[in-house]
């Protein structure tokens, strides 16, 4: 009879273990698609045995033993099948290196697999959504469903996005390894990509009935907290992880009662996670000190800062974000940079110039269906008093969000500037 809670123990194993595991596998068998069927056929032999024998004093090798079991007989069943002698050769070789290491720890250090197989996951070659969606199944823990209902996607397009991802991969003979010096930072770029994306979807969701979506930011916490100790040295990892725990250290104030949307301007701070606004300034610290230029994340994690130092909107210091803002914008070039550069230069220099910024950026190409510029217009036009064009742009801006909250605050606003016209 299983114990109670043997179930919810293997689960909370599984989701520390997985990664490591995968990435062990992945490394010794050279493809992540066999890596991942063989950590599943341990992680089913742990729900059956454990309930029964109780689970091992060490869980993590108890899988990994498993797992290179299963895979000796899948490349002894492969290799006697075999008819070409490349494929033959190979496997033999793997074959030999699974049966000395089989009940053995691994020589290479496992942390080095971890880290080879989240820069594998968020391969350029491999779209953005792939990425993301092989990154979360691989690193995040989540199955395929629930990367589906995080995402307000089908099951069966999370599904396709993983098989072509691994299949990519494969095809493409992408080495299991770190990338080398010369590329290391157009490497390191994707995965940090991946990452935020996640984290922001989370933050502020793009689409559906929810406002945020914390569980998100929680997972993009996760992967940015094992970069950062596999990647010590590395100062936009650490201003990643930086930015990602400001923000998040916001989260319970961001939504109301009924979850609707707060704005910064009217959050409680003392609801704000000040564990995590310390941390994030720790981490801040960190990516600073290790000197060269700050690259786009520090300097959002900088912006994040004043923020979180500020004990009101009144209070932060606008003239420094927007220092900070023209900094990113040269990092950059970014037009949706430079709408929220635009913000910063309304609160610390007055309406009138921030309207002049957003009429210039109006005409560009790249934010047309971009619902925050006449959101940040109406928010403008209605502190300069043009109560009648702020409804307009509010009321536009709704149109064109696809997250119900979000476009429920959008009319309400619309709704407010009846009463000043």
């Amino acid at each position: 009879m299983a114990a109670p809670g043997t179930n919810g123990a293997i689960d909370a194993i599984w989701r520390i273990e997985s990664a490591r595991l995968i990435a062990g596998l992945t490394r010794i068998v050279g493809d992540v698609s066999t890596a991942e069927d063989l950590a599943q056929d341990a992680l089913v032999a742990a729900l059956e045995q454990w309930p029964s024998t109780g689970i091992p004093e060490n869980p993590g090798a108890w899988l990994m033993t498993t797992a290179k079991r299963r895979g000796i007989d899948l490349l002894r069943r492969r290799v006697t099948l075999a008819r070409r002698q490349e494929l033959l050769a190979r496997d033999l070789q793997i074959l030999q290196q699974l049966d000395q290491t089989a009940l053995a720890a691994q020589v290479e250090d496992v942390q080095d697999d971890v880290l080879r197989l989240i820069f594998l996951t968020c391969h350029p070659i491999l779209s953005k959504d792939a990425r993301v969606a092989l990154t979360l199944r691989l690193l995040g823990v989540l199955s395929t469903p629930e990367i589906a209902r995080a995402f307000l996607l089908s099951e069966a397009t999370v599904a396709q996005r993983i098989v072509r991802a691994k299949r990519t991969l494969a095809e493409a003979r992408v080495p299991f390894e770190l990338p080398g010096r010369d590329e290391l930072a157009g490497r390191l770029s994707s995965v940090l990509e991946v990452i935020y994306l996640v984290f922001n979807e989370g933050y502020a969701a793009t689409g559906g009935e929810d406002w945020a979506r914390p569980e998100l930011c929680g997972h993009a916490l996760r992967l940015g907290r094992i970069l950062a100790a596999l990647m010590a040295e590395e100062p936009e990892v650490h201003g990643l992880l930086a930015l990602m725990e400001l923000q998040a250290s916001r989260l319970r104030a961001r939504v109301g009662p009924r979850g609707e949307p707060v704005l910064l301007a009217d959050q409680d701070r003392t609801r704000w996670d000040h564990l995590l606004v310390q941390r994030g300034l720790s981490g801040l610290e960190r990516a600073q000190s290790l000197g060269g230029a700050l690259g786009s994340y520090t300097l959002q994690a900088a912006i994040a800062a004043c923020h979180a130092r500020a004990g009101s909107v009144q209070e932060t210091d606008w003239q420094r974000i927007v220092a900070l803002y023209d900094g990113l914008v040269s990092l950059t070039g970014s037009p949706v940079v430079e709408l929220n550069r635009a913000v910063a230069v309304t609160m610390a220099f007055g309406p009138q110039a921030g309207l002049e910024l957003i009429e210039e950026l109006a005409e560009d190409p790249a934010l047309q269906a971009y619902h925050p510029l006449p959101g940040v217009r109406g928010d403008i036009l209605a502190r300069l008093g043009r109560m009648g064009e702020a409804r307009e742009e509010f009321i536009r801006a709704a149109d064109l969000c696809r997250n119900a909250r979000e476009r429920e605050l959008l009319l309400s606003r619309a709704l407010a500037c009846n009463a000043g016209v």
